[in-house]
């Protein structure tokens, strides 16, 4: 750790990364609340960038990231016997979560679609293009590619677009309600 308190991470030198639980207004009020709480937070750090590059693909090439260590979340919903069921998932940016077999099947549901941009918004408290899995509504489920947790350092959402969190893989399997899910990606 610098003296100023930033931290750089090895694998992400051009990245400057600040302790999560003491820079918590640079997250959405729902991940700022879980981090508050979650022994593991002192393992997440979070990282300032400019609202434009929020998207994997911009950022990635700004920072020239790997995509693997980059994690997408999407939201999914779908229906059985009139009830709605909804599940975040969270693959590496170099696959796309399978939600037409391996989801749809997972929650149980005839047909997954990805939930509208309004309601995942309203629902999560977190903001388009930053959605993470970090503080998520209680009903929803947490599927988790469990090549993420290979990862040394996961970039997340952070529910906000001018940050990233950056976690360690194998804490992902620690989020509250999380599944680890082979194949999850393809």
């Amino acid at each position: 750790m610098a003296h100023d308190g930033r931290v750089t991470l090895p694998s992400f030198p051009a990245l400057e990364s600040l302790p999560v639980l003491d820079h918590l207004d640079l997250v959405a009020p729902p991940v700022a609340g879980l981090l508050a709480a979650w022994p593991q937070a002192d393992q997440v750090a979070v990282v300032e960038i400019d609202p434009e590059l929020a998207d994997t693909a911009a950022m990635t090439a700004e920072y020239d990231l790997p995509l693997a260590a980059s994690g997408n979340c999407v939201v999914v919903v779908g229906a059985r016997a009139g009830e709605e069921r909804i599940a975040a998932c969270v693959v590496r940016a170099d696959t796309r979560a399978d939600v037409n077999s391996l989801v749809r099947k997972l929650i149980d549901v005839r047909k997954a679609t990805f939930l509208s941009m309004e309601r995942a918004v309203e629902e999560s408290g977190m903001e388009y293009g930053g959605i993470t899995p970090v503080g998520l509504p209680g009903g929803w489920r947490l599927l988790v590619d469990e090549r993420l947790l290979a990862e040394p350092v996961v970039i997340l959402g952070s529910g906000v677009r001018r940050s990233k969190l950056l976690v360690p893989g194998p804490v992902l399997a620690d989020l509250p309600g999380a599944e680890v899910v082979a194949d999850l990606g393809r």
